[in-house]
């Protein structure tokens, strides 16, 4: 149509010419199924796919990339450095590698990608872990007894009346709680003897007879030494020599029983070094050659990992994956470009916050990095 016969003013305003588009800019494209490759296509392939779909699938395709770079990155041989730069993660044929830290909340673990975070722990993928209570117990629960599906509208009081507990759209029964004390207590009170012992054998003082034996990382370890499941992730991750961080630990069934037991063996009492941990968490992040951060969720796990990365002047990689909002301005909503202004992620970072409910991306970031052939 002739712009003679319109406005000047909506000429202007609809017809208003572009500036040149920069050189190399890409197409918006996506994954053509019209193609008889497309069909068979891998998971690798069709993330590749989704690189320039815009949205959250071009976000998840440049987590797929941050991730398979700080998995291939390799520095010196071991063998090329003195005793004291001996510090952080060497792969199997001993060159530096990236210190991959992952955190997940206990929702994931109480969903079955449980499955998947077990693989990675399995095959020694990841090298330390940040979890919620929940992220704990729940993994050691479905060892004894299995969470079901249930409905995100089931109402509330008719799931008390049953003794069910419901976690979003799954439900847990009462019962599995009730075998979840049974089998903690005994094992409790075995800690609670090997913490008395360490402290007569140390020939401590009357004052210092609850002297601290336990953390939470070697609690934990504890737990997945005693399960013996190999469906477990703390199993895996005992035997991998992983270790799990929670520093909230009884933020959940485990405060519970910590609490119970404290009547049952009155005056004295287990007691958790919180301190020895943070020193554990931090010094892993500042001995690292380079450190990666996969955080899946939000909240505590995702603050611990990046405050441990604050004493090595940032990470190296960030991937991020959670549903948070940031006009709320809590940790969980943040981009990553707001833990740069912290320095918990280097400012010449690789990072990307992916939009999504874990559950919905990460099987396909995992088929498509880590278990990628």
């Amino acid at each position: 149509m002739s712009s003679d016969f319109i406005p000047n003013l909506a000429n202007e305003a609809v017809l208003k010419a572009s500036d040149p588009v920069p050189e190399g800019a890409e197409f918006v494209h996506g994954i053509d199924y019209s193609k008889p490759s497309s069909r068979n296509a891998t998971a690798k392939d069709i993330v590749e796919g989704m690189k320039n779909m815009g949205c959250q699938a071009s976000s998840l395709a440049k987590a797929c990339e941050i991730i398979e770079d700080m998995r291939a990155w390799r520095g010196k041989h071991i063998d090329d450095l003195e005793e004291h730069e001996r510090k952080g993660q060497f792969d199997e044929n001993g060159y530096q590698k990236t210190t991959i830290f992952m955190g997940y909340t206990s929702n994931l673990i109480s969903s079955g990608l449980r499955d998947t975070l077990r693989f990675l722990v399995q095959h020694k993928m990841v090298d330390a872990i940040v979890s919620t209570a929940g992220g704990i117990e729940e993994d050691i629960i479905k060892c004894l007894a299995p969470t079901y599906m249930g409905s995100f509208s089931a109402p509330g009081k008719q799931l008390r009346d049953k003794g069910m507990n419901r976690i979003g759209n799954m439900v847990v029964p009462n019962d599995n709680y009730c075998k979840f004390e049974e089998w903690m207590v005994p094992l409790l009170d075995v800690m609670l003897e090997e913490q008395t012992a360490f402290a007569e054998k140390e020939q401590a003082s009357a004052l210092d007879a609850g002297l601290p034996f336990w953390t939470p990382s070697k609690f934990i370890d504890r737990l997945g030494k005693e399960i013996n499941d190999e469906s477990s992730v703390l199993y895996w991750c005992h035997k991998n020599q992983i270790p799990i961080f929670c520093p909230a630990l009884t933020d959940g069934s485990i405060g519970d029983m910590l609490f119970f037991h404290t009547f049952r063996a009155s005056p004295k009492q287990i007691r958790l070094d919180i301190v020895e941990d943070i020193r554990k968490i931090n010094s892993m992040s500042m001995n690292a050659y380079k450190a990666g951060m996969l955080i899946l969720g939000g909240g505590l796990i995702k603050h611990h990992i990046a405050n441990a990365c604050l004493m090595r002047n940032g990470a190296d990689y960030a991937v991020y994956i959670n549903t948070g909002q940031e006009f709320d301005c809590s940790d969980a909503g943040a981009r990553p470009d707001e833990a740069v202004s912290w320095g918990k992620i280097k400012a010449e970072a690789k990072s990307v916050k992916v939009y999504s409910d874990v559950t919905l991306v990460f099987p396909l970031i995992v088929a498509a990095t880590f278990a990628a052939k």
